[in-house]
Formats: structure tokens, C-alpha cells, sequence
């Protein structure tokens, strides 16, 4: 590997043969009071140390103290996933009410102020800080990652060059952040301007290639803007270190039903798209300027908006569109396994989003309170009060697991 090049920790793999479509899911969730219901700090209790004897590596602490972040194994399935993610919430439900807390799940508090916020001791995290500034200190909220197994860099590059056009549809049915420090603030999803404020994010570019997306990394690299393509934070990336194509534009559903809908809605859409690409067929891939105008309608309306279909040249109802999406994927949910995953998305363009449904509860109640308790309420449903059956399905890391973090946290750290 030369100097300055950030390098894979795996090959380029076989444009030409089929990805695995692996699902890894990472969540981020709100720790909170039991008796307010605002965010509380777990940065002096025992809530990390003691998860990590029971979920390893699968919890994580973040910046601030109030937020937990939680990481499935490699899934091969939806279902298997849908197990994976009931399991490791269960279990840090069950932490938390151990040391007298409780956890949510949205992508914004709806009246905490992070001003308030303890940051956790760690040199990583004060790095952040003087990099980033109030940038990074008010950077109070809360995502889900999906990760799809794509072996190939160069399928990679190419899937995420038209998978971007689906991706302000997809936020559209996880918008769930309309609070912020007890405002509404109009949007659906505040989370998302929240997280533009920094530098690298929002939707990429289109790259002809995987070479092309290289130099773009290694010119950054050497001219001091990154160290490494981790700070690169598009809503969907090929992962530096992991052979998955990444999606990061999701705001965190309240249900687990709902991030599994999505992710498996992603899968499908990954899958649908590799099925054109082996057949050396394409979808339409449109510059990134017009695909932000539908971002910011999703960010904006969420599912009650229009978005724009840009083969059509017009302009029409979201939940229209993303059931067009669904029938464009519908020949590979069976091959996929997850057929009834997906039809969820109708459950919840019937309900409504997590936005949607916080809405209402204020509506109704016009408590912000009554909003944190009803996320509280909901991120619980589906969850086990014993998590004593899941302890026994959870293992320690493989020693190669172990030996590509290793690799992966000495990559984030080298200048070079």
C-alpha cells in the first residue's frame, strides 16, 4: 500500500459475480429519565462496561452521553437481521432499566437542548471537538446505518451511482425528527440539516468508476482535508474498510418493524438494481442538484409531500412514487426472503412516518412530554421483558473479526 493511500482491507472482488446482499444495521439510541423523559448522561454508570460483557462489540458509546450505539453481526437474511436487532435492543433495554434508565428511538429528543450534554471521555471524541467546534458539540441526534454485502468495489460505485435517486424516497418513510429543543420545527426531518452542517455529507456525486472514486479519496488524503475516507459522509458510500455498500440517509425509526422494512427495502433495491447491471442494463442516473431537490422535499413533507419524478418531468404524491418503488422491486423480494419485510412500507405509508405519528401525539395532547413517552412506548414494542433466551445466541467476535477492527481502527488513526 503506498503512503498516503488509504487502502482496502480487502480485495477489489469480482465485478461479475453476485453479491452476497449481506445486511449489517447500526442504530443509535436516545438514553433517557425515567421521570422527565429528557436525556440523561449514562457517562458515569456502568452501562457500557456491563453491555460489552454481554453484546461485545455490538455496543458502542458515542460522542455524547446520552446516546448508545448498537451494531448487528453480518446478517445473510432479513429475518436473520429482524432476530439480530430484537436481540441486542432487548438486551440494552434490559441494561438500561438495570442502572434505572430507559431508551428511545428517534433521530432528534424532542425538547432535550445539547447544550446540557455530557460528551464521553474519549481522545477520538475531543479530536472531533477541536476539528469541529459547535459543529460537533451540537450534533445531538440520532441515526440508522444499513449496511448490504457488496463484494466488488467497482459494483459498489456503480449501484451507488443509481441507487441515489431512491435514496430521498427511502428518507421519506424513515423521517422521524420533527423536534428541536421543544420546537416543531416544520420539518420531518431536522436530523438531516442537523448533519449537512458538515463537511462531506449529504448525497455524493456520480463516480464513472471505482479508480475515479480512489483519486477523489487520495487527493483529499493528500491534500489534508481527511486522513482516511471514514470522514466522508454521504447518505450512501462504499464502506472504507468493509466489503458493503453503506446507507446513511435514514433518520432512526421508533419500530423495529420500520428498520427492518427499510433495510430490507434498501436490500431490494440493491438487489433489483445488480439484476439490470449483470444483464447490462442500467436505471437512468440523474446529476446530484436534482436529486437534492427531492431530498429537501423529503426532509421538508416527509411522506404528506410531492416528489419529483425526473423521467416524468412532474412533480407527484410521495406515498404514489414509493409504491411505484415497491412494485419495482417486487421480482427479487422472493428471492431475497423478504417479501413480507418490504410490504411493511404499506403499513407504514398507511400509519405514517415516526414524524407523522410524533406529530399527531402533540396534536392530540400538545405535551412535548407526551412526545418523548410516546417514543419511549414505541421503541419498546416487539422487545422482551427476559432477554435470558437471546444471551445464549450472542458471541464474542471471531478472531478475524477482531483482526480486521484491529486493522480498521490503526487505518482511522495513521496520518499516512
Amino acid at each position: 500500500m503506498a503512503a498516503g493511500d488509504p487502502g482496502l482491507l480487502f480485495d477489489a472482488g469480482n465485478p461479475y459475480e453476485r453479491p452476497s446482499f449481506t445486511l449489517g444495521i447500526e442504530e443509535e439510541y436516545m438514553v433517557l429519565d425515567p421521570q422527565t423523559y429528557n436525556l440523561r448522561s449514562h457517562v458515569n454508570l456502568e452501562l457500557i462496561s456491563k453491555g460489552r460483557v454481554l453484546l461485545h462489540e455490538h455496543i458502542k458509546p458515542e460522542m455524547h452521553g446520552s446516546m448508545l450505539e448498537i451494531g448487528t453481526a453480518v446478517c445473510k437474511d432479513v429475518k436473520e437481521a429482524a432476530f439480530e436487532v430484537t436481540k441486542i435492543r432487548s438486551i440494552v433495554n434490559h441494561l438500561a432499566k438495570q442502572n434505572g434508565l430507559l431508551i428511545g428511538a428517534a433521530s432528534t429528543h424532542p425538547f432535550a437542548h445539547w447544550e446540557d450534554q455530557d460528551i464521553y471521555p474519549d481522545d477520538r471524541y475531543q479530536i472531533i471537538l477541536e476539528d469541529m467546534q459547535l459543529l460537533a458539540r451540537s450534533l445531538l441526534i440520532f441515526g440508522m446505518h444499513i449496511h448490504i454485502g457488496i463484494e466488488s468495489r467497482e459494483v459498489q460505485i456503480q449501484l451507488m451511482n443509481e441507487m441515489r435517486y431512491f435514496m430521498p424516497h427511502v428518507l421519506a418513510i424513515s423521517t422521524n425528527s420533527p423536534f428541536w429543543e421543544g420546537a416543531d420545527t416544520g420539518l420531518k426531518s431536522f436530523r438531516s440539516k442537523i448533519f449537512e452542517r458538515f463537511p462531506r455529507t449529504a448525497l455524493p456525486d456520480i463516480f464513472a468508476d471505482w479508480g475515479e472514486y480512489q483519486h477523489y479519496v487520495n487527493l483529499l488524503v493528500k491534500t489534508g482535508s481527511i486522513d482516511n475516507a471514514k470522514k466522508i459522509w454521504w447518505d450512501i458510500r462504499p464502506h472504507p474498510f468493509f466489503p458493503t455498500l453503506e446507507i446513511r440517509i435514514c433518520d432512526l425509526p421508533m419500530r423495529i418493524e420500520e428498520t427492518i422494512a427499510i433495510a430490507a427495502l434498501c436490500q431490494a433495491i440493491a438487489a433489483k438494481l445488480y439484476s439490470l447491471y449483470s444483464r447490462n442494463l442500467s436505471f437512468r442516473q440523474y446529476r446530484r442538484s436534482l436529486l437534492m431537490e427531492n431530498k429537501w422535499r423529503a426532509v421538508r413533507y416527509g411522506l404528506d409531500g410531492k416528489l419529483i419524478d425526473w423521467g416524468r418531468q412532474k412533480e407527484l404524491p410521495a406515498r404514489d412514487l414509493i409504491r411505484e418503488l415497491l412494485e419495482f422491486v417486487d421480482d427479487v423480494v422472493d428471492d431475497l426472503g423478504s417479501r413480507k419485510e418490504v410490504e411493511y412500507i404499506h403499513t407504514i405509508l398507511e400509519n405514517g412516518s415516526g414524524a407523522d405519528r410524533q406529530l399527531r401525539v402533540f396534536k392530540e395532547t400538545q405535551s412535548i412530554e407526551a412526545v418523548a413517552q410516546y417514543i419511549q412506548k414505541e421503541t419498546m414494542h416487539g422487545l422482551l421483558d427476559d432477554v435470558t433466551p437471546f444471551l445464549e445466541s450472542v458471541h464474542p467476535p471471531s478472531p478475524d473479526a477482531l483482526a480486521q477492527k484491529a486493522s480498521s481502527i490503526r487505518s482511522e488513526n495513521d496520518p499516512n
